[in-house]
């Protein structure tokens, strides 16, 4: 069966959330896949919440495999490679494991360029493909500022060209009409610089941004669980870095904009 690494520091609801679904796509049939295993780079006792992650992890009976960066990095002191020293002991924990396909699940570490060659892996990124780049608040702010008609998520494959990694899937859905026009016009009377400096970086009290956000998240867990779907079906094949289809051909990104809003509009709430 096909096999699936999850890496995540468990520091936040994010990752909770992300291995509630996949857990569940694997339990419910709909992933034809086995959590190999999960990996944090935070080790049991040192912070509340990724404990908390941790007990969800072996609640659902997955293999749990820790390494502190912290505690390596103290022993490793002023070394320039301690990064890359860390990334070898990892892969060393994980040698037991054949994962077939990574995933990246709120994993606060780079992956290294050995980790690159090592792992097929892939992450997400809270915009379409194209669209703008950084953390998601900073897409949220540059959405606006665009007046952007539609936004999406993306999966891409982890490469050692940091965040540059090509297009596994994506999906896309509209930020105007319906509910999104009165709150562009409650917001247009400022500049995007006025509003981040009355509503803050994560624009707290914004209906705009917050709806924006919002939409997204709703669409991250699914795009994420219809990517591993796909690629352990064959559909899509993550090989040295590149993105293929099953016959071997380069695929540009798979459009999963259709599976994912049937999915929402199945679980508006979820």
């Amino acid at each position: 069966m096909y096999q699936i690494g999850v890496f995540a520091t468990g520091r936040g609801q994010g990752s909770r959330q992300l291995l509630q679904a996949i857990h569940a796509a694997v339990q419910s049939g709909r992933l034809p896949a086995k959590i190999a295993f999960v990996f944090s780079n935070r080790d049991p006792g040192e912070f509340e919440p990724t404990d908390a992650f941790f007990a969800l992890v072996r609640q659902c009976g997955y293999p749990l495999v820790t390494h502190s960066f912290r505690k390596f990095k103290a022993r490793a002191g002023d070394s320039a490679d301690w990064r890359l020293a860390y990334d070898r002991e990892v892969m060393a924990k994980l040698a037991p494991h054949r994962p077939d396909l990574c995933v990246l699940a709120g994993y606060l570490m780079i992956f290294g360029p050995e980790m690159c060659r090592a792992y097929s892996a892939v992450n997400l990124h809270p915009a379409a493909p194209g669209g703008p780049v950084g953390m998601w608040n900073q897409v949220v702010w540059q959405l606006i500022a665009r007046r952007a008609r539609e936004t999406g998520n993306t999966m891409f494959a982890v490469t050692e060209e940091l965040d540059r990694g090509p297009t596994v899937a994506y999906s896309t859905f509209p930020i105007t009409g319906g509910r999104f026009d009165p709150l562009w016009r409650d917001a247009a009377s400022n500049s995007v610089p006025q509003l981040q400096a009355q509503y803050g970086d994560y624009g707290e009290g914004l209906p705009l941004f917050q709806e924006i956000r919002n939409a997204g998240m709703l669409r991250e867990r699914p795009l994420v669980v219809e990517t591993l779907k796909a690629c352990a079906e064959g559909r899509v094949v993550i090989k040295e870095g590149r993105v293929l289809d099953k016959r071997g051909n380069v695929l540009p990104g798979l459009d999963l904009t259709r599976e994912i809003e049937d999915y929402v509009a199945a679980h508006p709430q979820s």
